[in-house]
């Protein structure tokens, strides 16, 4: 990690901060209620310990066998860094004990036969002694009813949250989303709003609501969501990053 590339993080963040700042003054929103989810996935974990220098400790990656090892390398660097780690993209159930080692959130829960996976996977970790607390969850709402882009058709999330509810290992924490690639962001944020609030009329503790990344974080905060994930304005482009 060079001086060169821990200022020009330092710049980002302050940007992305700005922005969100922004955009919560705009909504008449407190910025307390927006975290921000640092996307780490092909990057080096110098950049990761860069951002938890900076205080962000919320980060986030979308495969397995990039994530576990990159996790060790940051614990290893700062382990007194409250570094919480997230998986963000489509999970395999035969990954879920691999994650429930290192995963403090799980925003990619997407069926039934998911959810028994990290269910038992979580009891695994707890009782080797490999994590301490349950396994934070959120569903994936799928907008465009895409099966190759993830997610939980919105008819079905109602039953998936309750399978959730019903595991002493998994803990409800809300939902997550990615906007259609041929829809406006405003149109499917809108849309997920109204079910993130149904959920929360059922499921007090459904709070979070992730949507909104590098390119429409403002119009994503304008909706209620409660994280931000961002990659490349934080770390640039990851045709250029390192493996």
């Amino acid at each position: 990690m060079t001086g060169a590339r821990a200022a020009a993080i330092a710049a980002n963040l302050a940007e992305v901060a700005a922005r969100i700042e922004a955009a919560c003054a705009r909504a008449g929103r407190d910025p307390s209620e927006v975290r921000l989810l640092a996307v780490t996935k092909t990057f080096p974990a110098g950049d990761a310990v860069a951002l938890a220098d900076l205080g962000v400790l919320d980060l986030a990656e979308n495969r397995e066998q990039e994530a576990g090892p990159k996790a060790d390398e940051v614990r290893a660097l700062r382990p007194d860094a409250p570094v919480r780690w997230h998986m963000v993209g489509r999970l395999q159930r035969n990954k879920a004990r691999s994650v429930a080692r290192w995963a403090a959130e799980i925003q990619s829960v997407d069926s039934a036969r998911l959810v028994a996976a990290l269910d038992r996977a979580t009891a695994a970790a707890r009782a080797a002694g490999e994590r301490a607390e349950p396994l934070d969850v959120l569903l994936q709402a799928s907008l465009d009813g895409d099966p190759a882009r993830g997610g939980c058709p919105l008819d079905d999330l109602d039953e998936l949250a309750e399978q959730v509810t019903r595991s002493s290992e998994l803990r409800f924490r809300g939902i997550m989303a990615v906007a259609p690639l041929d829809t406006e962001p405003t149109v499917a944020f809108e849309r997920l709003a109204g079910v993130a609030q149904q959920l929360r009329t059922l499921y007090p503790t459904a709070r979070e609501l992730s949507c909104g990344m590098s390119n429409d974080l403002e119009e994503a905060i304008d909706y209620g969501s409660t994280c931000v994930r961002v990659g490349t304005a934080l770390l640039g482009g990851r045709g250029l990053a390192s493996p």
